[in-house]
């Protein structure tokens, strides 16, 4: 996982590289703890194009970042979501918590 963070307007961009299933959720979970506690951002963004996959480790590990954020005062977004992963969001009702956003 890739970050980036924009101090001017406190936004956190977290690129995600790999699959996002129960191998790889604890080390994005971990990654992603310490960026948001470490910047404490008004907005976190996950970024999706290398996403091919998802299963519901993902679901909770995106529902744990939403809570951690919005505890500091954040938010979270997702860009650059496939159709099936977002087929997946849709249904679980994530998209009512985190939004998907076309740009930054």
């Amino acid at each position: 996982m890739k970050s980036e963070y924009l101090k001017k307007d406190k936004l956190l961009i977290l690129e995600i590289t790999e699959e996002i299933d129960h191998h790889t959720t604890e080390k994005i979970r971990r990654r992603a703890d310490y960026e948001i506690e470490r910047f404490m951002p008004r907005k976190t963004i996950f970024d999706f194009n290398s996403v091919t996959f998802m299963d519901s480790a993902g679901i909770g590990m995106l529902i744990g970042r939403y809570k951690m954020a919005k505890m500091f005062g954040g938010t979270v977004e997702i860009k650059n979501v496939n159709p099936n992963i977002k087929r997946i969001l849709e249904m679980c009702g994530v998209l009512k918590l985190v939004p998907i956003v076309n740009e930054v």
